[in-house]
């Protein structure tokens, strides 16, 4: 499934999520389709970001509690299991880091809300890792944002009409 659509399944489902451990599943759900999706731009995306590409892989991935976290339940597993592509890089991570930043309001409420220690540490720990990989989304958007602007007209990339 394409990267859009499954950040975008993400979203409603965060959006449903009625109690404090569905918000959490759908945050670890959310590294996890991160996780996939630096893996993919960073071995067949554009060439500017596939460092910091791998760099958002290894952060999630460094957590190890992304795709065998207990909440995510071992029926489904994770949504990120499903991607397929990136069509459109920029596109898909600038709504990447709409979903992460979504992730960590709706967790600063719950942990805010809470008086159960482990959830509460289990927020903060999801809370973290939503916004080092937002920083590697940013860092990727700075990245081809660059490329775009550094880019020479149509015209001289020989496009204009020909005579």
């Amino acid at each position: 499934m394409e990267a859009e659509r499954l950040i975008a399944t993400g979203r409603n489902a965060l959006a449903r999520s009625d109690t404090a451990w569905d918000i959490l599943a759908e945050a670890w759900q959310a590294q996890a389709l991160a996780q996939a999706i630096g893996s993919h731009l960073a071995l067949c995306g554009p060439q500017e970001v596939r460092s910091e590409a791998r760099g958002l892989s290894e952060i999630v991935g460094g957590l190890g509690v992304v795709t065998d976290h207990p909440v995510l339940g071992a029926a489904a597993g994770p949504r990120a299991a499903q991607l397929t592509e990136v069509v459109n890089p920029r596109v898909a991570l600038t709504a990447l880091g709409a979903l992460l930043g979504e992730v960590g309001i709706a967790l600063v409420g719950v942990a805010c809300a809470t008086d159960e220690e482990g959830l509460y540490w289990q927020c903060i720990e999801a809370i973290d890792a939503a916004d080092e990989s937002n920083d590697r989304v940013r860092g990727m958007l700075r990245r081809l944002a660059v490329r775009e602007r550094d880019r020479p007209p149509d015209a001289a990339r020989g496009r204009a009409g020909s005579s």
